[in-house]
């Protein structure tokens, strides 16, 4: 009996370092942008994907079959609009965005998810997702005068996929 749960655990062990292997640094990216932190200086978006990777850990086998990718980046959007990290004062192109534009934008245009995945996943009509997203593009393609360095097509250019 000890023999099966060492193995099994070691199989999941094995599995989950791959999935880290190959998500950790998008997810890593997404939180950056969630928290609107600089790439190289960015506490609270590390503390938020290790919040977002235990999570998917410790369901890591519920249910079968289910996108482990798609548990931790719904951990990350719901965590962080649920959070009270975006009461601190963003830098960066996307600080001039209220969090859930820039929770919107990224899931939409970095993430690439569809209005009624993002709605879904927000708990969001479809319609309001994509108000959310039009006007968060168009703050930072012009932004309020003195608010932001201004980013331009640059920035979405960056955050498409």
């Amino acid at each position: 009996m000890r023999d099966r749960r060492g193995v099994r655990d070691a199989r999941r062990a094995q599995e989950f370092g791959g999935f880290i292997a190959g998500a950790a640094g998008r997810l890593l990216l997404t939180a950056t942008l969630l928290t609107a932190e600089a790439p190289d200086a960015n506490p609270r978006a590390r503390r938020l994907l290790t919040r977002a990777l235990a999570h998917t850990y410790a369901h890591w086998d519920h249910p079968p079959g289910e996108d482990p990718y798609d548990r931790a980046r719904g951990h990350l959007a719901t965590h962080y609009a649920h959070a009270v990290w975006h009461r601190s004062r963003p830098h960066g192109p996307l600080a001039a965005l209220s969090p859930r534009e820039r929770l919107v934008l990224v899931l939409r245009l970095y993430e690439g998810l569809a209005d009624e995945q993002t709605a879904a996943l927000l708990g969001l009509p479809a319609d309001r997702v994509r108000a959310l997203c039009d006007r968060a593009t168009a703050t930072v393609l012009h932004p309020p005068p003195g608010a932001v360095p201004r980013a331009g097509g640059p920035l979405l250019r960056r955050l498409q996929p």
